[in-house]
């Protein structure tokens, strides 16, 4: 984020939404919305081209949808925000969204003080989230913690671009040990499993531990 302005680019595939989004927040002193976008193809280009602080996305839009224009805003522009604005809280549009790198997630149902407080956080590098996505997070993850955890073998079936050491850590990651334990259970020094979680994350598309667990148990 730039100066104490946020800039704000707004995508939504129905004109009437998207309209009225832009009047919302260009009526606060420390928001500007710098362009809108009607699809996510258009999304994405203008991201690229703009570099706002925060992208306001929609999950259903032609073209490209808004899990898609996420992942692609978040390789291309890792500067940018994107907060997941939609009218769906399903779990799996909630999952989507956050593997593919949505910092926060509310449903259309909130209020402008609440998207106002959102559009802030996310811009500040924090995560946040709508009541009720939040309890159906917490939900997830407590039945992901269930799960058994995949071996390494089954792990690099299914992402290989793992290297095997890479997949050892990510079982002992989803196994929720830390960096010394694993350091200790490898035989190996703590920056090692400090780079190869760093490039586990990087190659899974995924910003923390807790990303990279549900996947691992999922």
């Amino acid at each position: 984020m730039t100066d104490e302005i946020i800039r704000v680019l707004v995508a939504d595939d129905q004109a009437i939404v998207r309209d009225g989004l832009v009047t919302v927040l260009d009526l606060l002193p420390d928001i500007a919305v710098v362009g809108s976008a009607a699809d996510g193809e258009e999304a994405v280009a203008l991201a690229v081209s703009m570099r706002p602080d925060v992208v306001l996305m929609d999950l259903r839009m032609p073209r490209l949808d808004g899990v898609g224009a996420t992942a692609r805003i978040v390789t291309d522009v890792p500067g940018t925000a994107v907060l997941v604005l939609t009218t769906y809280a399903d779990d799996d549009s909630i999952l989507a969204a956050l593997r593919a790198g949505a910092r926060g997630y509310l449903t259309k149902e909130a209020g402008r003080s609440e998207l106002a407080a959102a559009v802030r956080a996310v811009a500040r590098g924090q995560s946040t989230f709508a009541a009720e996505v939040g309890a159906r997070i917490v939900g997830a993850a407590t039945a992901a913690a269930s799960a058994p955890v995949a071996p390494a073998d089954a792990l690099i079936a299914r992402f290989p671009e793992l290297t095997p050491r890479e997949a050892d850590v990510l079982v002992l990651v989803g196994e929720g040990l830390g960096n010394a334990e694993i350091a200790g259970r490898l035989f190996i020094g703590i920056s090692t499993v400090k780079s190869h979680v760093n490039a586990i994350f990087a190659k899974l598309g995924v910003r923390d531990r807790a990303q990279a667990v549900a996947l691992v148990r999922s």
